[in-house]
């Protein structure tokens, strides 16, 4: 039987207007309810860019609800945002990698515990970043000097052109490789964490605090930066708007995408049906 389900947000839970169907609504309060098992997203966005998604699911600043964020940097109870684990970028590495960043066609976004903190943000980006965080602070000065001694989880670089970001990342070797976990996400972010975070990261760090082993629990995701979790879950479950490397490593493929309530596929059919894949 499984305990948790963690579930990607961008292009999994949420469909293309970042909202979530009724169908995954009333499938995530069935299994909460009536099954005992928790529902907890896992997003490489802040804590507190996700409050819209929390008051939906009705565990806004709730007690024993839980949610795994900076793709898997930081791990909390949803009661005041309180902290279970934190993972950080030293100070220096952020440093290079944004030097490196700022010199590229890339809008960067650099995530602290609870600020995003954004450069070279164009109007698609600014639009994105805002509806879910509207007190993002944009920057206009080629410099992070006034960050020192702020905990940074991680850094993003947006462009929609995908070979793009993958070019910027064979760039990055030099300053990545053993130092920095590198993914991608929403196909237009290169994602940069501290080496060894990512969202499996975060699911072993709250499996360990909710003394849940890990072969009961599902990870629903759609791209890259969802590889982690997949892995460590007992079940792996993609959407069918995935990436195909990701459908190809998942136990299980949705029929669904995430317009289509994909999330409540999976829950129907192993909270609900306990199917075997």
């Amino acid at each position: 039987m499984y305990k948790l389900i963690a579930c990607d947000l961008d292009e999994t839970l949420l469909n293309t207007d970042k909202e979530i169907c009724s169908r995954n609504i009333e499938a995530i309060k069935r299994a909460e309810r009536d099954y005992g098992v928790r529902f907890v997203p896992a997003t490489g966005r802040g804590y507190t860019c996700i409050d819209n998604v929390l008051h939906t699911l009705d565990v806004f600043d709730a007690s024993h609800e839980y949610t795994i964020s900076n793709n898997g940097g930081v791990v909390t109870e949803n009661k005041n945002y309180r902290k279970l684990s934190f993972h950080e970028l030293s100070f220096e590495l952020a440093e290079q990698l944004f030097a490196f960043g700022i010199k590229q066609d890339v809008c960067i976004q650099i995530f602290t515990a609870e600020d995003v903190y954004a450069f070279h943000l164009n109007e698609d980006e600014r639009t994105w970043l805002f509806s879910f965080k509207p007190d993002s602070i944009v920057c206009e000065e080629a410099t992070i000097a006034f960050l020192k001694g702020t905990p940074i989880t991680k850094i993003l670089f947006q462009n929609t052109d995908i070979p793009y970001l993958h070019t910027l990342a064979e760039q990055l070797h030099d300053i990545t490789d053993n130092r920095v976990a590198v993914s991608f996400s929403s196909n237009r972010y290169l994602e940069l964490n501290p080496f060894g975070v990512d969202k499996g990261l975060g699911l072993r760090d709250l499996c360990e605090y909710l003394q849940i082993d890990l072969s009961e629990t599902i990870a629903i995701g759609d791209n890259f930066n969802d590889i982690g979790m997949l892995r460590e879950a007992g079940l792996s479950a993609a959407v069918a708007n995935a990436v195909p490397e990701i459908k190809n490593m998942c136990d299980y493929v949705c029929k669904a995408d995430h317009n289509e309530g994909a999330v409540a596929e999976v829950i129907e059919r192993f909270i609900f049906s306990h199917t075997a894949v």
